[in-house]
């Protein structure tokens, strides 16, 4: 072998040492042991599967969740809540096997937002597969517009409530239902002789239904800004809800067209016993839905 061709193979290892070395040097295997960063990446992780089939339930609420005048005047009456009632086709009933020993309603007449933090630790002791949340018209329903809860602090109390809830009980699915339509229940309300008598007492949401009769700008103004307000809450039950894989709001709720005949024969504003039943209807189609519905 002449020394010209042994120093092209000389030239030729040489090349082929460096452009080995500049390869290790990007990759990073320097010794073979460093994995690629494709080997090492973390599968992302599975998303909570939603249960159609809930077999226990924990209701959280107020007046529409204990059935209020749809019994009897001024009283409350669980046994037909749209929620755990077990006297009309209620989402107990439709969902459990047994809705007297695996569903507990803990909603109060009167409650608040403020009020649902107490309420929550008042369920998780039960550990339901399942808690509904149907609150927000009396946070409107105050004795003036003034006095309507902010939103801010709406938003603080609810997700509050989520986030303790979550501490307890991560795996829990909650049902977050929509404030109704407190504007139509006015305009349905108000076609009653009866209603409106009642309503001249000032028990029944003030904000909203005071002077019924009045059309005039500052009564309309009023009630805007009611209705304003309860599409803020809505906005604010959406947002929270929507943060949580585990929470399905429903909006047909506040879009459901209550008519008369769906409303209390004492107060005409409170669901009947028909209405109860459409909240219920509502309520299982979206908890029983395979895909999370647009809110």
């Amino acid at each position: 072998m002449g020394a010209s061709t042994r120093r092209r193979r000389s030239g030729i290892v040489r090349t082929a040492v460096a452009l080995l070395s500049a390869a290790l040097l990007v990759t990073g295997c320097d010794d073979g042991r460093t994995e690629s960063k494709a080997a090492v990446a973390k599968p992302s992780p599975t998303r909570p599967a939603w249960n159609t089939r809930p077999t226990s339930i924990a209701s959280l609420g107020d007046s529409i969740t204990r059935g209020f005048d749809a019994c009897s005047v001024l009283e409350d009456c669980p046994e037909v809540s749209w929620a755990t009632g077990t006297a009309v086709d209620s989402l107990a009933r439709r969902l459990l096997a047994s809705p007297q020993t695996s569903s507990w309603n803990y909603a109060r007449t009167g409650a608040r937002m403020a009020d649902l933090p107490g309420q929550v630790r008042s369920a998780v002791g039960h550990r339901p597969q399942l808690v509904t949340v149907l609150l927000g018209a009396n946070d409107a329903c105050r004795r003036n517009v003034a006095e309507m809860t902010p939103v801010e602090s709406f938003r603080a109390d609810f997700k509050s409530s989520l986030d303790e809830l979550r501490r307890t009980l991560p795996r829990t699915q909650v049902y977050v239902a929509g404030v109704p339509d407190l504007m139509r229940l006015w305009s349905e309300g108000r076609k009653s002789v009866m209603g409106r008598q009642i309503w001249k007492l000032g028990s029944v949401c003030p904000s909203m239904l005071a002077d019924s009769e009045a059309v005039d700008a500052a009564a309309k103004e009023r009630r805007e800004q009611v209705a304003k307000r309860v599409g803020e809450y809505n906005a604010v039950l959406r947002d929270v809800c929507e943060q949580d894989e585990l929470c399905r709001y429903d909006g047909t709720v506040h879009a459901y067209g209550f008519t008369g005949q769906q409303l209390s024969k004492w107060d005409w504003f409170h669901p009947s016993k028909e209405g109860q039943a459409e909240l219920a209807t509502l309520a299982y189609r979206t908890i029983t839905a395979t895909r999370k519905p647009n809110a």
